[in-house]
């Protein structure tokens, strides 16, 4: 019997890139197919067949200083099957930058169909590039304003742990590259092979976003003082019976000229800014408070438990008692 050929998977190298996305990805992609058979004394099947590549061929410095030796260029004339972009662990601007001769190769493969993966602040290069225009994708929640503002052509939901559109594929936080990784062993070999590095390399799975590693943020990154002055008043008052209505007349708008306004200003409608900042502050009692599920709920304006928890399942991935038991170390004694 004729055994499967590897895919092949090029991790790109550059200056001032996180050292642990690109080490880490290397080791899980390379074990693919390999540990889990280790363990059980099977006869190991490796998915990938991985290198390490930079525009030059030459080694790369890392954020962290570490110097990571390649085994060589990055060629638009030989496209692997998956081409990964690491997390930009330096100065945006200056990385996108110094990679302009990354820029028309990304565009060559994406239109030779090659699979493109980035993790989080890397998908500032795919979206550089433009492949990312008119698609889906996220990054760190921590540069999703700065994002945004860059390349409002792009689709953002940085909620997402993961998207993916075409041949494209984006993770988020700086640690979602095992995430990312395990979406293409998945895509490559199947869900059982992906299911078997998780457990071998002790993974928690699955994660469905990063909102619930976010904390609770007001969103203000705007210039309309009116609706900034409504937002600190919402997040200041979260626990009371707060309406539209209400808050319109709070800044002196009709309820209509309020809703466009804050949306034009935030992105979100004010109902869900609102809920937002009640799950937000949700999560914060339960990650440092022992009170009960009823407790909280008069703390951020709840009434219904299960609606409640519907909608805190919905943003988080997980409901108030399992979100709990997760965070359970960080809860005071």
């Amino acid at each position: 019997m004729q055994t499967k050929k590897p895919a092949t998977i090029a991790i790109y190298g550059f200056d001032h890139a996180l050292a642990s996305a690109i080490t880490g990805a290397v080791d899980l992609f390379a074990q693919a197919g390999v540990t889990w058979q280790k363990i059980h004394h099977a006869l190991p099947s490796p998915v990938f067949s991985v290198q390490l590549l930079s525009s030059t061929g030459a080694p790369v410095r890392c954020v962290n200083s570490i110097m990571l030796h390649t085994d060589g260029r990055l060629d638009a004339r030989h496209p692997p099957d998956v081409l990964l972009i690491p997390t930009i662990g330096g100065n945006i601007e200056q990385v996108i930058n110094q990679q302009k001769s990354l820029m028309p190769v990304l565009r060559t493969f994406h239109e030779q169909g090659v699979d493109i993966a980035a993790n989080c602040t890397g998908v500032f290069l795919l979206a550089a590039a433009g492949i990312l225009d008119g698609k889906s994708a996220t990054t760190h929640w921590g540069f999703a304003n700065e994002f945004k503002a860059r390349f409002p052509q792009v689709n953002l939901n940085s909620d997402k742990l993961h998207t993916y559109e075409e041949n494209v594929f984006c993770a988020g936080g700086g640690m979602a590259w095992f995430d990312l990784a395990l979406l293409l062993i998945e895509r490559y070999a199947g869900a059982d092979v992906a299911r078997q590095t998780a457990k071998a390399h002790v993974l928690d799975l699955p994660r469905i976003n990063q909102s619930l590693y976010a904390g609770s943020r007001r969103e203000q990154a705007h210039q309309d003082e009116i609706i900034k002055q409504a937002q600190r008043y919402m997040a200041d008052n979260i626990k009371l019976k707060l309406s539209v209505d209400g808050l319109a007349a709070r800044v002196n708008l009709t309820s209509r000229t309020f809703n466009r306004r804050f949306k034009a200003a935030t992105g979100q409608t004010p109902g869900h800014y609102l809920q937002s900042l009640r799950i937000d502050h949700a999560r914060k009692l339960l990650e440092n408070q022992k009170w009960t599920i009823e407790q909280i709920l008069s703390q951020v304006g709840y009434d219904d438990p299960s609606t409640f928890s519907r909608l805190f399942k919905k943003r988080t991935g997980y409901s108030p008692s399992l979100y709990r038991t997760k965070f359970t170390t960080f809860v005071q004694s």
